[in-house]
């Protein structure tokens, strides 16, 4: 079994690691529905492409319908979201059931459609011991699929549930993050601790690149592209990024200064 076809498309999507990525995270609607900036979303994919943003997170039935917005001259990564959880669902219609999540597709599903990596949900803290046991099974199996078929896992490690009063607690971070990368991780999603000193453990304590997701859309852009100075100051391989990137009032700026952050982080 060979590990350059990973070598390859992580090289892809990470650019050889001579930036931090820029990475859009585009999924949300398969879980919370057509909320704003994913009406139309092969427009915005071709805005995302057109501004070079260096990878994708979309599902197979986006990929599908949007694949000619994808076909530019810098065309970004593909990340596939492969799983589904019903975690994102309104808090009156969670409180009526127990955490769920399933595969969507397989791995090679994924790779038919084009796509450089697969994403999949880790969720601890729901005290659900069942659901918690086939996230680990839902991964482990996932990983040992990728490395059958040379393609990057991507976990997205998250704290949720009655267990978890913070989830972005730098303890809840680097317990999950920690987990996600001994089940066979290449790439972690995952929670801002909330200052670069925190996050700094996170990544010192991970041997798998970390990338800072954004969470809900922030106060402000301000403090947006505040959190993604932190996380590259902490030692980030990058940030994927969704509402904060696709609601925001000038798309291409935010983009574009995102961009100037992460390359000076690096730079410095």
């Amino acid at each position: 079994m060979s590990d350059y076809g990973k070598k390859i498309r992580l090289n892809r999507i990470l650019r050889g690691r001579k930036r931090k990525a820029l990475i859009v995270a585009y999924d949300h609607a398969q879980y919370i529905g057509p909320i704003p900036g994913t009406i139309d979303p092969g427009a915005q994919i071709r805005r995302f492409a057109e501004a070079q943003v260096d990878g994708i997170l979309m599902t197979l039935g986006t990929l599908k319908n949007c694949v000619d917005s994808l076909l530019t001259e810098n065309q970004p990564s593909v990340l596939a979201r492969v799983d589904w959880t019903n975690w994102w669902l309104s808090d009156a219609q969670k409180k009526s059931q127990a955490s769920r999540s399933c595969l969507l597709a397989r791995v090679s599903d994924a790779l038919s459609h084009g796509a450089d990596a697969v994403v999949s949900y880790l969720i601890m803290g729901t005290g659900e011991p069942d659901f918690e046991a086939n996230e680990f099974a839902k991964n482990g199996e996932l990983a040992r699929e990728c490395e059958r078929l040379g393609v990057p896992l991507i976990i997205e490690s998250l704290a949720r549930g009655k267990g978890v009063s913070n989830p972005n607690a730098p303890e809840w971070v680097r317990l999950h993050t920690r987990i996600a990368s001994e089940l066979g991780a290449d790439l972690i999603k995952t929670d801002y601790t909330g200052d670069v000193e925190s996050m700094r453990s996170v990544v010192q304590g991970c041997p798998t690149p970390i990338l800072a997701l954004g969470g809900p859309k922030h106060e402000s852009e301000e403090a947006a592209l505040g959190v993604i100075r932190d996380v590259a100051a902490a030692g980030a391989a990058g940030v994927i990024f969704g509402r904060n990137v696709f609601q925001a009032e000038n798309m291409e700026e935010f983009i574009a200064r995102a961009r100037e952050l992460l390359t000076k982080t690096q730079a410095g």
